[in-house]
């Protein structure tokens, strides 16, 4: 058989489109039609649900589907992640049980990786899963959990061995959410929404196939899904782009978006806002404040190299390489350029800036910009996290002294809670 060339995978995927795309399919039926042909995810492979490509051969097959006005498969939201990590670790009954579903929007997942006790210190989690019986009992909290209460299955690390040292006794478990003894409660942030969640477990259950890898080795699989989840952030809600044309699966995909957005509609915010910075310097007069213009320049400039690295990484990829630290240079860049952004928007709105609602900058999406960004440094692993990832495996800079990796995890001194 002859490799695909961008001309012959545009050509089969234009003409299986054209022959198949129905506007008025549900969404569920629309997304099974596109699975079962591998256009759905064409850079999947061939065995679940793909087709092999490449991604730039992939892209192809997107711009096809935007050509003819097409609905993809479910792409938002920590499903992403949970795909990406089955795919790696994952068995074939997890593969057959989950990935089908991810792609037709079925199922949502949630991300059980932060604790109050060790924040982005995710190998030192204490969630307990024991082995008792012919299962798995969970016990403990995690933190932070975007989208829980939308979810019907969670990427857990539990510690299943507190004799291993630190690393070594963790293991990765695919849960189910919505089994008794799992109980979620919303957390109200600063900036008045409510994206996270508190999960706690009380003796919840896992069936023994359901953990990933093998026991112990949790924190090698959870790497796998931190890499995905820095190297695209954004790439959790670029997808999420409703259309209003007619037809029964653009109003279904509609609704199944306004659901997936809803943690994320303060992100922008977060970011920084730096496509308003511009604008409100000139609305405002302070275009004409040198200091404010020099300011405004370091943003840009900070923001554009910032875009230039993650087009970088992502050609990388396309040639074929692996994920890698490049992520943290992204996420540590997008905390830069959130600090300097809201510092610039403060330059320029002044003590109008602090106003919430109507009677603030832009009814208040300043002061929302203001009491948001501090999660850039925060989420996905906090700054000082992405600072020792890219001295150790980037700069090759000797690894930080630590007293915690080799002993017995019950040895190590740890925060308390309560």
């Amino acid at each position: 058989m002859s490799e695909p060339t961008e001309g012959s995978v545009r050509q089969e995927s234009r003409n299986w489109l054209e022959a198949n795309w129905d506007p008025d399919l549900s969404l569920v039926e629309w997304r099974n039609r596109l699975v079962d042909s591998g256009w759905g995810a064409p850079t999947w492979p061939v065995a679940w649900h793909g087709r092999g490509l490449s991604d730039p051969l992939g892209r192809v097959v997107e711009a096809e589907m935007d050509r003819i006005g097409a609905v993809g498969v479910a792409r938002t939201g920590i499903r992403n992640l949970a795909a990406a990590t089955i795919l790696v670790h994952g068995t074939d009954m997890h593969k057959e049980k989950f990935l089908r579903r991810i792609l037709t929007g079925e199922d949502t997942w949630c991300q059980l990786f932060s604790e109050p006790g060790c924040g982005s210190d995710l190998a030192g989690a204490t969630t307990r899963a024991d082995f008792r019986g012919n299962k798995w009992i969970v016990n403990g909290q995690k933190v932070w959990t975007t989208s829980a209460h939308h979810a019907q299955y969670g990427l857990l690390l539990a510690r299943t061995d507190w004799d291993a040292p630190k690393h070594q006794g963790l293991s990765f478990f695919i849960i189910d959410i919505e089994q008794p003894g799992v109980d979620v409660q919303p957390l109200r942030q600063m900036n008045g929404h409510a994206s996270f969640n508190q999960v706690f477990f009380t003796d919840a259950e896992i069936a023994p196939e359901f953990i990933l890898s093998e026991t112990g080795n949790g924190w090698a699989v959870a790497t796998t899904t931190l890499m995905h989840e820095r190297r695209g952030a954004d790439s959790l809600r670029r997808y999420a782009k409703a259309s209003n044309r007619p037809g029964r699966v653009y109003e279904e995909e509609a609704a199944e978006i306004a659901i997936q957005l809803e943690p994320y509609k303060w992100y922008p915010q977060r970011a920084g806002r730096v496509d308003l910075v511009i604008e409100r310097a000139k609305a405002t007069g302070a275009f004409d404040d040198p200091a404010v213009r020099q300011e405004i320049a370091k943003l840009l400039t900070l923001s554009r190299a910032a875009e230039w690295t993650a087009r970088r990484a992502r050609a990388m990829q396309d040639r074929g390489g692996p994920q890698g630290p490049e992520g943290s240079l992204g996420k540590l860049a997008a905390s830069n350029v959130a600090r300097m952004a809201a510092r610039v928007h403060t330059l320029i709105a002044g003590a109008d800036a602090m106003l919430a609602g109507p009677d603030g900058a832009l009814d208040g999406v300043i002061a929302e910009v203001l009491v948001s960004v501090p999660a850039v440094s925060i989420a996905g692993g906090t700054d000082e996290i992405q600072k020792n990832i890219i001295s150790e495996r980037v700069l090759k800079m000797p690894k930080e002294p630590r007293s915690d990796t080799k002993g017995p995890f019950r040895d190590v001194p740890r925060n308390t809670v309560g």
